[in-house]
């Protein structure tokens, strides 16, 4: 058998599979952002009724990521957040920045979801009341997140803006934690 066929070789260069959960309020562009990233372009999205799945490659990462809905988000929590590496929390950057904190702030402080990484795009970035990303750090108050990395990126849904940046992050930090 060839060195490239054997398995130690397949074991050490097989992709690393990692499980995200893309959350955030309703009409954020989780859908949006979840085809963004799986298709590279934009899918007009419905809103999710239970919840979507796909597979994200990215580098040497396959990533299943689960988009649920949010009223079906607390009677399913116990089967998605015990095995989730990544959250991706999306907001609208134009509005509801408060409700968007304390859920934010209630997902954080779940036993279930205390390693997770957590990636949150400040969504429609398009938008001319759109704050940016500092602001929505602020607005967020994920300065005061402590033990977990974490990082906001702008992105655009529609046209795909930020979608890559995102990614190459989560990549570098699954693949430090793995």
């Amino acid at each position: 058998m060839g060195l490239f066929s054997s398995k130690p070789w397949n074991y050490f260069f097989r992709d690393l599979e990692c499980r995200a959960l893309i959350l955030g309020l309703d009409g954020a562009g989780k859908t949006t952002i979840l085809y963004q990233l799986r298709l590279k372009k934009f899918i007009a999205a419905t809103p999710t009724i239970g919840f979507n799945v796909e597979t994200v490659n990215h580098k040497n990462i396959s990533m299943s990521v689960w988009d649920i809905g949010r009223e079906h988000l607390r009677t399913l929590r116990k089967h998605y957040f015990p095995s989730t590496d990544a959250m991706i929390f999306v907001v609208d950057s134009s509005e509801r920045l408060n409700e968007a904190r304390e859920e934010l702030w209630d997902l954080l402080r779940d036993p279930d979801l205390q390693k997770p990484v957590l990636l949150v795009l400040a969504n429609k970035q398009d938008l001319p009341r759109a704050m940016e990303t500092c602001q929505v750090t602020e607005a967020l108050e994920l300065d005061k997140i402590e033990g977990r990395e974490w990082n906001v990126i702008g992105t655009n849904g529609l046209t795909g803006d930020g979608r890559n940046k995102g990614l190459e992050w989560l990549s570098e930090k699954l693949n430090q934690k793995k």
